[in-house]
């Protein structure tokens, strides 16, 4: 879910809604003792843009395309997992999926990584909660049409 080493990471992560609530990759930092949240997506190749990325992680962690996809912001992400410190910089879609079938699941296995899964979770929750990227919080908190 997120790789740690000494060069920053660029991403490509995921707003896709339901209603007042947001899928979110559920996480845990075993040093910090802390559950967090995190916005479905992951790291661009080299010579990938943005937009391809996120349609190819979304893909690869939910068995399905994405449309309406729309550029919402860059965040950067300056950060401590399990005790190594990490940098991000990070692009940030709006969008829907297409397989409509994920909209109805309580909890959702993600598919590259068998130690995640993904949730639907309420905003009002999640700007209170540890929720990154860093700065993710904002855009909500300012009412930036979401």
């Amino acid at each position: 879910m997120i790789m740690i080493n000494n060069h920053i990471r660029p991403l490509a992560l995921a707003v896709i809604k339901k209603n007042n609530k947001i899928l979110v990759q559920l996480g845990y930092d075993n040093k910090k003792n802390e559950k967090f949240y995190r916005l479905p997506g992951g790291g661009i190749k080299f010579g990938e843009t943005g937009a391809s990325a996120i349609k190819r992680e979304i893909k690869e962690e939910f068995s399905s395309g994405i449309d309406n996809i729309k550029f919402f912001g860059i965040l950067e992400n300056i950060f401590i997992y399990n005790g190594k410190k990490g940098h991000e910089v990070v692009m940030i879609y709006k969008a829907d999926l297409i397989r409509k079938s994920l909209y109805n699941k309580i909890i959702i296995q993600i598919l590259d990584n068998k130690n995640v899964k993904a949730v639907w979770e309420d905003i009002e929750i999640l700007k209170k909660s540890n929720f990154y990227p860093n700065g993710i919080k904002d855009y909500f908190r300012n009412n930036k049409k979401i």
